[in-house]
């Protein structure tokens, strides 16, 4: 799958597929050189659904983004979330949260929590806004002694209600 210099289309959402392999680690090498999955390492983790949960987003026949969750019963991690650059301002890392919390709470979760670098703003703004709040700093977790904030959503539960 190759990368998309612009969208022509809107991405569309989609369960990660094992022919995506190539895709989702070039894409990671391109987002995070620093720290990036090796293939391998995206291998144990699509062979470790249904508990790891993957989706990707697609457009013009190329892999724009993707998004993972590992399901442990009452709090879903969130394992990565990543959008192109050429796919970034059109809420498609919002639709990718959106996308993972729809699969948590369907799993039975009533939290969802996830680390974010605490120097990628846009990343924490994005969190923020979907209504994660920080619960934790984890200091100098990722490499170069960037702290990890480590933050939290409570999902609501079917049957709940707004008042």
């Amino acid at each position: 799958m190759r990368s998309a210099p612009t969208l022509r289309v809107a991405p569309a959402l989609r369960d990660a597929r094992w022919p995506d392999l190539g895709g989702l680690a070039a894409l990671e090498t391109t987002l995070f050189p620093d720290d990036a999955w090796s293939p391998p390492s995206w291998w144990a983790e699509l062979a470790a659904r249904p508990r790891r949960d993957y989706v990707v987003a697609e457009a013009d026949g190329a892999l724009v983004g993707y998004a993972g969750l590992d399901h442990g019963g009452e709090v879903s991690d969130v394992m990565t979330v990543a959008v192109a650059p050429a796919a970034r301002g059109r809420g498609l890392g919002r639709a990718l949260v959106d996308e993972l919390e729809r699969r948590a709470a369907a799993r039975g979760a009533a939290h969802v929590i996830l680390e974010v670098r605490a120097d990628n703003a846009p990343a924490t703004a994005l969190y923020s806004r979907a209504g994660y709040t920080v619960i934790a700093t984890r200091r100098g977790y990722y490499p170069g002694g960037v702290d990890a904030l480590v933050m939290r959503k409570t999902l609501q539960q079917k049957g709940a209600t707004d008042g």
